[in-house]
């Protein structure tokens, strides 16, 4: 799928409603599509090949453009990509990475990465373990400061009442 990959400069893009993909997400929405479906991709370049602030490897669905900072890897199953997804994003790539300056993951190293695929069954299971767990935490992420800043508006809240004196009549 990585010959379908067209890099589009900044200057010569035509602002649309279709994400254009980089190495670490959407980079810019133009008005063409190059891919129509669900995809996996796998960051090809970038620092964060090693540093892993972002996930290398994320997911796309629908009509979408990719340049040629990402891998597009088709699966026949969305729980194969899915499994994929995060046997990438938890493994570490290191050894695979070339270049000094500007790390990068080529076709043939991609290739290269040995992905252990269970059978169809396992892989449900697992990526059903996972994805609960990502929720869950993704949950706690976003729930977790908004329940603190409720707890401290009740402790505020009380503790105003609580140091509230009405005047005592002499």
């Amino acid at each position: 799928m990585d010959k379908l990959r067209k890099p589009v400069t900044a200057s010569t893009r035509i602002s649309g409603i279709y994400p254009y993909y980089g190495a670490s997400g959407v980079v810019d929405h133009v008005n063409n599509y190059i891919f129509d479906g669900s995809y996996l991709l796998i960051s090809e370049d970038g620092a964060n090949l090693l540093a892993r602030s972002t996930p290398i490897a994320f997911s796309i669905y629908g009509k979408t453009w990719v340049n040629n900072h990402a891998h597009v890897l088709h699966f026949n199953s969305d729980v194969t990509r899915k499994f994929v997804e995060y046997f990438i994003n938890n493994l570490d790539i290191s050894k695979y990475v070339s270049g000094g300056a500007q790390p990068k993951l080529n076709q043939k190293k991609l290739n290269s990465i040995p992905i252990p695929i269970p059978p169809l069954e396992l892989q449900e299971k697992i990526v059903a373990i996972l994805d609960r767990f990502e929720t869950l935490v993704n949950d706690l992420t976003n729930g977790l400061p908004a329940e603190i800043a409720a707890v401290k508006d009740q402790y505020e809240y009380y503790r105003n009442k609580l140091l509230t004196f009405k005047k005592l009549s002499a």
